[in-house]
């Protein structure tokens, strides 16, 4: 594809709005909108939870940025981060049939972004959350959630996790290695890399070490407060120090959710079997032919290489599924609910090359989305 391509296909932007109910006649105007609309105005006002039924509210997504990391590029900010914002929401339309409208915001204050959101909340009945930049992210999901009662998530958190968790569900069947006695190396302890390390420690992983720029994260080091703080308290039982190379001895998975390279040398200390996402784009943490002289099963975040770990696989489905359900939290139990269903659907033809299905594949976001629905309703 070329640049002319590319700006062609988003020129005038990739959104539109259609209506439910067309105005032909003089009739249809008056029952869509005045008189006809004031009846339903003065039912909500009576009953506000007729809006759910006779609004599009109740089944509208936000997808929310403030611009400060989108994709690869970094903080680019508002205006810059809305063409990805309108792919999202065309990806929500595509796959999970849910309508949703991209919202940027020209502030990194979370105060400001969490009274905006409040304010506006009658608008909407779910909040994506999406290219916010860590570690400012966790505090923001975490005060919105509290604030909205409505499903919230940012995607490049449990997004990301999720599909992770498939893939390794159906990566450890392909190697013959039970999750419960796996060594895993993480790769990034921003959001995505803690959103994997929780979601690995909910499926019992018993070896995680997680890496950030100065290292692996452990006890002894005086540097780590927040989230990464947390981790190391419930991470790296081997208190392994140093880097990637100590990191990966021995280990049986590496997850590159960062910008950071990993040298063949240090991948090449992995165990037998060994598992590689390299998930970096649009360049891989390792050239997945590298990869593959030591690792048994590839995967990256890209579409022209197999074993594509994609969001797109998760977020639709969990939406439809959260909001099929009105349930007002995605919970860990629906997330988990959602990578056993993504796994499954690749069960049948499991192979180094294949550990997930197809990011285009229209079976996902039904079988997640109905595996959320009924996580929800289990409680």
């Amino acid at each position: 594809m070329t640049d002319e391509e590319i700006f062609a296909a988003h020129a005038g932007g990739k959104l539109a709005i259609d209506v439910t109910r067309p105005i032909h006649t003089s009739r249809d105007l008056s029952i869509v909108y005045t008189p006809g609309v004031a009846q339903v105005s003065r039912g909500i006002a009576a009953d506000p939870a007729l809006a759910d039924t006779h609004t599009w509210a109740s089944r509208l997504v936000a997808v929310v940025s403030d611009g400060t990391a989108v994709l690869g590029l970094g903080d680019i900010g508002a205006s810059a981060s809305l063409p990805v914002m309108e792919g999202k929401s065309a990806l929500f339309k595509t796959f999970a049939g849910l309508n949703s409208i991209p919202i940027v915001l020209d502030t990194t204050d979370t105060d400001e972004i969490v009274e905006t959101l409040v304010r506006i909340a009658p608008s909407f009945g779910a909040v994506n959350l999406e290219d916010v930049s860590a570690p400012r992210c966790f505090e923001l999901e975490r005060r919105l959630i509290e604030a909205l009662d409505m499903p919230v998530m940012h995607d490049d958190q449990h997004g990301t996790a999720v599909v992770v968790a498939a893939a390794l569900l159906g990566a450890t069947r392909v190697v013959a290695k039970e999750l419960t006695e796996l060594r895993v190396v993480i790769s990034g302890a921003g959001a995505a890399g803690v959103a994997v390390a929780e979601m690995l420690l909910a499926l019992q992983v018993p070896d995680i070490v997680i890496l950030d720029s100065r290292g692996t994260l452990h006890t002894g080091r005086e540097d780590l407060s927040g989230v990464k703080h947390d981790l190391a308290l419930r991470t790296n039982p081997r208190s392994v120090a140093g880097g990637t190379a100590e990191a990966l001895a021995g280990a049986d998975v590496f997850v590159g959710v960062s910008s950071s390279s990993l040298p063949e040398a240090h991948a090449a200390h992995m165990t037998s079997d060994a598992i590689i996402f390299a998930l970096s784009n649009p360049d891989p943490e390792i050239a997945p032919d590298v990869a593959r002289r030591h690792a048994t099963v590839v995967a990256t975040g890209r579409s022209d290489y197999p074993n594509q770990i994609n969001n797109v696989l998760a977020f639709p489905g969990i939406f439809r599924g959260a909001l099929d359900a009105d349930a007002r939290r995605i919970t860990l139990a629906m997330k988990l609910a959602a990578a056993h269903a993504i796994a499954e659907l690749a069960a049948p033809d499991l192979a180094p090359d294949h550990i997930v299905p197809s990011a285009l594949d229209p079976r996902v976001a039904p079988a997640v989305a109905a595996a959320v629905m009924a996580a929800s309703r289990e409680g």
